[in-house]
């Protein structure tokens, strides 16, 4: 084997690739945008706002993020920051949209979960944070909104361990909260930075108190010193120190307080990525691991977004590179049909705006015009035919049949859909008779394609609810059984945008009746976005 090219391993050694996890409402899509603040790569941050509000996130481009004051899809940045490339995705936190969110959990080297101070651990924070054990992916935590009313920050710290079991080690401690929040003490570097109700602008005066002794600190918070010594002490005597190997591993997380809308905080949260967030990790590729300084260009496609530019109706693979380095116009091989392609122009991105790709490295996410012939998923390299593993898809929980008010645009509502479905956005089954089905995670997905269909398609839809309850992917073990059960249960066979066939099940017990009188049929809840079941 070859010895890497230095220049490689230099540029990959530079790269951050990270996602920003948390519950709704946790102040996520606003770090993200303070984190571009610090980075450099926006002047102002553009808070999220109401309907009525003529400035949004940054890293919500969808028009109906922007009315909804959500996010739905998931969002790619790059900046510099340090003599690093940072990539940042944002990513849905709408747990109706958790697929989106998972898919892009397996793009990235690290994660920032992000946790309100008065509400503690929700719901989807467990879910996403499954998600990350299962690939030990290293967590740096972000208790945001201390300038608000909120819980105790040991009762918050233990809330974290106890639920999540993730040991945590904080690296900076509050100093009051709400209207009486002063600063975070730095334990490691031993000083206090002092909080004053920041501007949407940075601002470069931050004042610095060095020793958690100092009289100073005394002097300007009398009421609240003594107990944040205790406090301190206390954590410290109940945490163990902070270990890098073991936030590497995934089992131990570096805490930070502040406040993301306040700009207190967000520094300390980028410092960590860069300092102690790993560079671009080797990848499983099936039959081999590929490691991030191969000469030879690899990558996967993890997600496709149609209509960014509604104007010209276009579609963007998000493409995360493994190793070896992208080249304006490069050949690849497409491993999925066994042909060559070539990546004419390459974007990257600030949420809507791009900027055309000259160079990427493993680390990197790089945006590929598609045409449909990229689905998720999908391996690209230099000629060897491997496959990155570890895409997921999930049998979805609620079902509508759609078809198109006006019969003269059905074919437009089918083409939608099959984008649609491509995308990732909703699971879209497709019956024996043409009938067209709609699998979703939750609802809310339902309306956002509903809202999408009508304004980036100009079809309307009739949406109606099904007997359906569940989807299984099936496989056969030969020829003669798959031929045999499609004949028996035509009526409750569909496929996939990829061709998959697909059992849709109108109750549990009909599945498991289903399973019994054809034991050798296996039945799928999740498959690889890249397999093919025959």
């Amino acid at each position: 084997m070859t010895s890497p090219n230095p220049a490689l391993v230099r540029d990959v050694e530079d790269r951050r690739t990270f996602a920003i996890i948390s519950h709704p409402d946790a102040g996520k899509t606003t770090l993200t945008e303070k984190l571009l603040l610090f980075g450099g790569a926006i002047q102002m941050a553009g808070a999220v706002k109401g309907r009525k509000a003529n400035r949004h996130a940054t890293s919500d481009w969808m028009e109906v993020e922007k009315q909804r004051g959500i996010s739905v899809t998931s969002s790619v940045m790059q900046f510099k920051y340090k003599d690093h490339v940072i990539n940042l995705l944002d990513t849905p936190g709408h747990e109706d949209f958790s697929e989106d969110t998972y898919r892009v959990l397996t793009a990235v080297d690290a994660a920032v979960m992000v946790i309100d101070a008065a509400k503690g651990v929700e719901a989807q924070t467990i879910k996403l944070l499954e998600v990350c054990r299962m690939r030990n992916t290293p967590i740096i935590t972000f208790i945001n909104k201390l300038d608000r009313e909120v819980q105790d920050p040991l009762d918050v710290l233990g809330e974290i361990e106890n639920v999540l079991k993730l040991q945590c080690v904080p690296i900076t401690w509050p100093i009051g909260m709400g209207k009486t929040f002063r600063g975070v003490f730095n334990l490691m570097k031993d000083r206090l930075v002092r909080f004053t109700a920041g501007q949407e602008r940075l601002t470069k005066d931050v004042e610095e108190i060095q020793g958690l002794d100092n009289p100073e600190l005394d002097r300007l918070f009398p009421m609240e010193m003594p107990y944040v010594r205790e406090s301190i002490e206390l954590v410290q005597g109940a945490t163990e120190p902070f270990d890098i190997e073991q936030f590497l591993a995934g089992k131990q997380s570096p805490v930070f307080f502040g406040s993301g809308v306040n700009n207190f905080g967000v520094q300390d949260v980028l410092n960590a990525l860069v300092d102690w967030a790993p560079s671009p990790k080797p990848r499983d590729a099936g039959s081999r691991m590929v490691e991030p300084t191969e000469s030879p260009f690899t990558g996967f496609v993890f997600k496709i977004q149609a209509n960014m530019d509604p104007r010209h109706r276009d579609r963007i693979a998000f493409f995360r590179v493994c190793s070896g380095r992208y080249t304006p116009s490069m050949k690849v091989y497409h491993t999925r049909e066994g042909r060559d392609m070539k990546i004419a122009n390459a974007l990257t991105f600030m949420a809507q705006d791009r900027v055309l790709m000259s160079d990427a490295v493993a680390g990197d996410i790089i945006g590929i015009y598609n045409h449909g012939q990229l689905h998720i998923g999908d391996t690209l390299t230099e000629g060897e035919k491997i496959g990155f593993t570890g895409i997921p898809n999930f049998a979805p929980e609620l079902f509508r049949s759609a078809r198109s008010k006006d019969p003269f645009k059905a074919k437009q509502l089918q083409k939608g859909l099959q984008e649609l479905g491509e995308e990732g956005a909703i699971q879209v089954f497709t019956g024996e008779f043409g009938n067209i089905m709609l699998g979703a995670v939750g609802q809310l997905q339902f309306e956002i394609v509903a809202q999408r269909l009508a304004t980036e398609y100009k079809v309307d839809a009739i949406y109606e609810s099904t007997e359906v309850s569940t989807a299984r992917w099936l496989s056969f073990p030969d020829e003669q059984t798959k031929k045999d059960f499609m004949r028996e249960q035509e009526a409750r066979l569909a496929t996939d945008v990829n061709g998959n066939i697909c059992y849709l099940a109108t109750s549990i017990y009909n599945l498991e009746t289903t399973q019994k009188h054809w034991p050798d049929v296996v039945f799928h809840t999740t498959r690889e976005m890249s397999q093919r079941f025959e």
